[in-house]
């Protein structure tokens, strides 16, 4: 005779929960220092404080200053994937580019420590120079392929594949332009000036006009 049973639910309680919520805790205060003091200059001493914990007990959830970076700005990567972009694709997948610009108004410090740590990188000695690089190369890579999606659905125009290429620079050096300004006058709508000009550059890619180079 057989009999079903229902699989035991592991609950998990005390040491494991705890050791969840100040992961958490650590990945908000390390976006915070970063932010303020950059990569380079923010330690996981400052970190360790802002949680009220020791360094040593820090490096037991992450080994080094470098993986709680990328740590901070995978997750980041990762939610707005899935809660942004979802399964959008083509010139659908960039109109969705408002709703990012309007999650990062409500992040600010995460747009500090991406820009910020952006242009650290540029020095080829930075310790997360070769993660920034991966990180840069993926992005392009993703929008590209959005926009040949457009291109072959007929949305936009019938750019060619280098040119298509150049659109995505623009495309992300607009993005950052913008956030950094916004970051040096708070009272910048970034909203409002975002979906200016991301209107203007959609309405370009639609009649198929490519951009000055």
């Amino acid at each position: 005779m057989t009999t079903e049973t229902t699989p035991t639910r592991t609950v998990r309680r005390g040491p494991y929960r705890n050791g969840i919520r100040t992961r958490h805790e650590i990945l908000e205060a390390a976006t915070g220092v970063f932010a303020q003091h950059g990569f380079i200059g923010g330690t996981l001493r400052q970190i360790a404080d802002e949680v009220g914990v020791s360094p040593a007990a820090l490096l037991r959830h992450f080994s080094s200053k470098e993986e709680l970076l990328t740590e901070v700005l995978a997750t980041s990567d990762a939610r707005n994937g899935v809660e942004i972009f979802g399964d959008h694709e083509g010139l659908a997948y960039f109109d969705r580019s408002g709703a990012l610009v309007r999650r990062n108004v409500e992040n600010r410090r995460l747009v500090e420590l991406l820009l910020t740590v952006k242009t650290e990188a540029s020095d080829p000695a930075h310790p997360a120079r070769s993660f920034m690089e991966r990180r840069a190369t993926r992005y392009r890579e993703q929008l590209t392929e959005q926009l040949c999606i457009a291109r072959d659905r007929g949305e936009i125009g019938a750019f060619t594949d280098e040119e298509l290429e150049m659109e995505v620079h623009g495309y992300t050096a607009l993005m950052d332009g913008i956030e950094l300004q916004w970051l040096l006058d708070p009272k910048l709508d970034l909203v409002s000036l975002w979906d200016r000009h991301y209107a203007g550059l959609r309405a370009r890619w639609v009649a198929g006009t490519a951009g000055q180079g």
